[in-house]
Order: structure tokens, then sequence, then C-alpha cells
């Protein structure tokens, strides 16, 4: 009896480790390419850049992790059809989700980046329902004028907005959110699911094809025009690390726990990172009105997301995960930008 109590508190504190792990490298993750971008220390103001270093890393760790070493085994069921039709255009979304939301911090301040991105759930879902995944409701429209509401005032009380930054970050929540609807079309219409590891696998690549050709017309000629490429190898290649090592915790926490329990952890991590960023980031002056619509838009998405989880747990009731499932990809949050 005292080993399986001994036991039982071992796999609680396993559990809630790798829930902080997750927070502080989600929260973490947003700070640190905030800095790289805008130091003047690492000199390294290229958003496009720096997301193709970290696709070309993940790429090569994945390949290392699966290939090579073995420590990983790819998912099957990957064909070209599929690959062509549904994880290419997951690849271009997402390099654009990672280009235009890393490029928004240039511009606007972390916390309100935050913000704005409480959107994401209504673009999703307005989507959606364009793709004929979604069913509109009374109570999802609800739900998503609670969200917009939010966002809209969390905005008015921001004292330096910047539209340019405003822009790229919406821009980045629309191709986050085209993002996601591919994915979910792969899973339900398709039946592929894959765990982080192979998702990454095959994405990453593909990822970084898409962000090599703009990189190449929009970032190359001002890398060059600065001198002879001298940047902080060490840096770059610790926040490429950093970055690999958060998509591994998501694997981790969802395997000991659950996609509710990833989608609380991520509403803790945006505050978490709104209210630190106040204290990290000169640029980033918190107001009442900002906290009190933020507030209001984290509401509404907490409801969207209790929704959304009992509309999943509703269709899955009659089927018991084994202990070697893959996770479906619609359960994986972005965590390239937190």
């Amino acid at each position: 009896m005292a080993d399986r109590s001994r036991g039982f508190m071992r796999d609680e504190f396993v559990t809630y480790a790798y829930i902080l792990l997750y927070i502080a490298l989600s929260s973490g993750q947003i700070f640190f390419n905030k800095w790289v971008l805008s130091s003047k220390e690492i000199n390294f103001p290229y958003p496009l850049g720096l997301t193709l270093l970290h696709m070309i890393f993940s790429s090569v760790l994945c390949f290392l992790l699966t290939k090579v070493l073995k420590i990983v085994k790819v998912e099957e069921g990957m064909t070209l059809e599929i690959y062509v039709t549904s994880v290419i255009p997951i690849g271009a979304m997402f390099a654009m989700t990672l280009w235009l939301g890393n490029t928004a911090y240039l511009y606007i301040s972390v916390a309100f980046a935050q913000m704005l991105k409480a959107i994401m759930p209504v673009a999703v879902f307005i989507l959606g329902v364009a793709a004929g995944l979604e069913i509109m409701s009374c109570r999802m429209l609800l739900i998503m004028s609670i969200i917009s509401f939010g966002v809209l005032v969390a905005s008015y009380g921001e004292l330096n907005i910047n539209w340019i930054g405003v822009v790229y970050q919406m821009g980045g929540v629309v191709g986050e959110a085209l993002r996601l609807i591919f994915m979910e079309i792969l899973v339900k219409r398709k039946g592929i699911k894959l765990n982080p590891i192979s998702l990454m696998y095959y994405v990453s690549p593909c990822s970084a094809v898409c962000l090599f050709v703009p990189w190449i017309f929009l970032e190359k000629s001002k890398m060059d025009g600065n001198g002879p490429w001298n940047f902080h190898f060490v840096v770059l290649t610790l926040n490429s690390l950093c970055t690999f090592a958060l998509n591994l915790s998501v694997f981790l926490v969802i395997s000991h726990t659950s996609a509710l329990t990833i989608r609380v952890a991520g509403v803790v991590k945006d505050w978490v990172v709104v209210l630190v960023s106040a204290l990290l980031f000169a640029d980033t002056k918190l107001t009442v009105i900002n906290l009190f619509g933020y507030a209001i838009a984290i509401a509404g998405v907490a409801a969207y997301n209790n929704h959304k989880l009992k509309k999943e747990a509703s269709r899955v009731t009659s089927e018991t995960p084994g202990d070697g499932e893959s996770i479906p990809l619609v359960s994986l949050p972005n965590t390239e930008r937190g």
C-alpha cells in the first residue's frame, strides 16, 4: 500500500513537472525570440531568418531522432497524395504564422501580441464554418462575440499601438487558423494521426522551403549589407534548441495528462507572458483597460475550449485509446510562438 502511494505521488510529481516545464519553455521561448530580434547585442532583427533557422534545426534533429538514432518511430500512413494535399498546405501556413508572428515583435509589445492572439478561436471558427467543419449556433456566436469584444477593449487600452505590428500579428492569426483547419481536415477526412515528432518530421522541411524563398528576396540582401555574417552562433543554436524542446514538452504533457490540461496550461502561460513581459521589456506598459479586456477575451477562450473538448469527448466516448495511440493533430497548439 505504501509503495502504491509513493508511486502515485511520484507520477503526480512528474505530471506537474511536465506542466511547469511546458509553461516555462513556452513563456521563455516568446521572451527569447523577442530578445534575439530586438536586442542590439545579438543584432539579429531578421524574423524570417530566425524562423528559417528554427525549421532547419528542427528538420535535422527530427531526422537524427527518427532515422539515425531511431529513438522515435515515424507514424505510418503518409502517402504522396496526402503529403501534397495536406502536409504542404500545413507547412506553408505554419511558415506564414511563424514569420508574421515573429515579425510583429519588432513593432508591438509581447503583451499586446498575446492579447491580439486571443482572437484566434474566432478566426478558426469562421474558417471552420466556411470549410463545413463547424456549425453556427447561438452559443458559439455568443462566445465569439465575447472574445472579439474583449480583444477590442484590450486594443483600446493599448497606449503605444502600432498598426503595422497589428497587421502582422493578425496575419499570423489567420495563418494559424488556416493551419488548424488543414490539420482538422487531415484528421477527420483522411484519418491521419501523428505525434509531435512525426508531425515536425514531415512539416519542418516543407516550412523551411516555404520560408527560404521569401528570405532570399526580403532579408538576405539586408544581412549581406551589414557585412560578413558574424552572428552569435551559440545564442541562435540555443534558441533553436529551446524551440525543439518546447515541441517535445507538449508531447510529454499530453502523453501524461490530456488535451484539456494543455489548453488550461496554455491559458496560464498567456497570463504569465502578459504580466512578466511588463517587467522585462520597456515597450510594455499595461493599463487597467488592457487587463480588463484581456480577462474578458480569456473568459471567452475558456468557454470555447470547454465547448470544443466536450464536442471531442462526445465523439470518442465509444473509443478507449491504447497505450501506443498517437495524438490527434488538432490537440496540438502552436508551440513555436508560444
